[in-house]
């Protein structure tokens, strides 16, 4: 079925399908509606999850934590401070080795107080053992919602599925749904391989853990964080041969000739795409390169992308406040230490607290990627794009 949905409605219509057996939420701007629209479903009968309304996000993945330990599939959704005040939890919930699935729609964190998309928030949170996608658009966050339910069932690591706030989560655009029957049957029962319920095998949840232990408990951790990628992959491909959807872990767009290419993630992938399809009708040979799955990170997947191209320029909407620029930015050095071929980079930080990019702006990054490849050299490896004054 085709409709017209927002990034939040999308959201909400998978979790409806999915029928979680715990959603725990508190509600943050941009991301009330999914919880909201949920909610209505719960009141009117339309799901049989059970719906808790916290007090606060920390409440509200705590109870998601209690949840999934007792076996059941759980679900929540945030944004921005909401996040941060989860911040403890997140660690608790992958350090159990729990499968959540998080809803997040991207926004700054304060201060100052803003309510507009940056990655500043999931970013702050990328060491903490969740899976982390960002989707481009509302019919992508809709697919994957559903994909990451069955990804982190089988890791048995939580996951976020992120969407620009305000550009995607109320952008309205056209999505085609499953059928109702076909998602829960695509997804099967959670079959926990242990739960606090089973009181005929009991087991420790939380306990302290020193250094006896500990190191091995986060050394099983860092392993499935490990081997996940394969995992992500499988699914993608079944949920593609199922619904005739697929999606990559690295979205590659027209770099088979590419000499020169820009690096981004979520809504700006869309945007991005036009204004190559606009340069190469300029005879200019551009590409772009879209990070869909950032934690893990790619690697090898990555490598293969960017060292198509001569130049890089690597877009990213937050900043690591380190003096060594954004975040996409460094693992990009980081994976290109060892790499025969290395592509120059220039690092664009762009877009804070919702700063729009338009197609013209990327047009331009564009033309300053093709100088440095005339030129052989950067001259600045990090600008503050679309600044006032720069």
């Amino acid at each position: 079925m085709i409709v017209a949905r927002t990034g939040n409605e999308a959201m909400a219509e998978a979790m409806r399908q999915i029928n979680p057996d715990v959603v725990a939420a508190y509600p943050i701007t941009p991301a009330t509606e999914i919880v909201q629209h949920f909610a209505s479903y719960v009141a009117d009968g339309l799901v049989t999850t059970e719906y808790v309304p916290a007090e606060s996000e920390h409440s509200a993945l705590s109870a998601c934590i209690g949840a999934a330990a007792a076996g059941a599939r759980v679900m929540t959704a945030t944004a921005a401070q909401g996040l941060a005040l989860m911040h403890e939890m997140l660690f608790i919930a992958s350090g159990m080795r729990l499968p959540i699935v998080l809803c997040l729609v991207n926004r700054a964190l304060s201060s100052p107080i803003n309510i507009h998309c940056d990655h500043s928030d999931s970013l702050a949170s990328r060491d903490s053992g969740w899976l982390q996608i960002f989707t481009e658009n509302p019919q992508e966050a809709y697919d994957t919602t559903i994909m990451a339910v069955k990804i982190a069932e089988e890791i048995l690591l939580p996951v976020m599925v992120t969407t620009d706030g305000f550009i995607i989560s109320h952008g309205m655009e056209r999505v085609e749904l499953i059928d109702d029957d076909k998602v829960p049957e695509w997804l099967g029962e959670r079959k926990a391989p242990y739960t606090l319920l089973d009181v005929d095998n009991p087991i420790t949840i939380g306990m302290l853990d020193l250094q006896d232990y500990y190191f091995e408990h986060k050394r099983q951790e860092i392993e499935a964080m490990n081997n996940a990628l394969p995992v992500i992959e499988k699914v993608q491909k079944d949920f593609g041969d199922t619904f005739g959807r697929y999606y990559p872990i690295v979205d590659e767009y027209r770099m088979e000739d590419a000499e020169v290419a820009v690096l981004v993630m979520g809504s700006t992938g869309g945007t991005g795409k036009v204004a190559v399809d606009r340069m190469r009708k300029k005879g200019k040979k551009v590409g772009l390169v879209r990070c869909r799955v950032y934690r893990p990170f790619p690697r090898e997947r990555m490598l293969k992308a960017i060292t198509k191209v001569k130049v890089l320029g690597i877009m990213d909407r937050a900043d690591t406040l380190s003096t060594l620029g954004g975040h996409l930015y460094n693992d990009c050095r980081s994976i290109l230490y060892e790499s025969e071929a290395r592509p120059l980079l220039k690092n664009y930080i762009y877009g804070l607290g919702g700063r729009d990019i338009s197609i013209e702006e990327i047009e331009t990054v564009f033309e300053q990627l093709l100088e440095i490849k005339e030129r052989g050299r950067v001259d600045k490896e990090i600008v503050y794009y679309g600044v006032r004054g720069e």
